[in-house]
């Protein structure tokens, strides 16, 4: 299921964080940092309140246990199909975005809709 509205800013970097790989929670603060060049923090309330979401949603699950170390008992989480979808979608929105602000900051006509 893909989010009705754009989303926040953390969803955004948690699902971009886990496109690559699964990760923990830690794994995937990390991954923010260096992702946005520790322009964004994210804090652990945070990041749980948005993985329950994210997981409501269906765009994250619990990834399997045996796709990590047996000795390993942290939780795990996992971009979904939709999860990636999603994530395409909020790229696509971000570009179109981009697109027009950089047209109207050079003067020239946006585009039409």
């Amino acid at each position: 299921m893909k989010p009705d509205a754009p989303l926040s800013t953390a969803a955004l970097y948690i699902l971009l964080a886990l496109a690559r790989e699964d990760l923990h929670g830690y794994g995937i603060i990390q991954e923010i940092a260096r992702e946005s060049d520790d322009n964004y923090r994210i804090g652990p309330g945070t990041l749980y309140d948005n993985l329950k979401k994210l997981m409501d949603q269906k765009l994250v699950i619990d990834a399997p246990r045996s796709a990590r170390a047996k000795d390993d008992d942290r939780r795990f989480y996992r971009l979904t199909t939709a999860g990636k979808a999603a994530l395409s979608t909020e790229v696509e929105r971000m570009h179109s975005i981009v697109l027009e602000a950089r047209l109207r900051l050079t003067g020239r006509s946006p585009r039409k809709a």
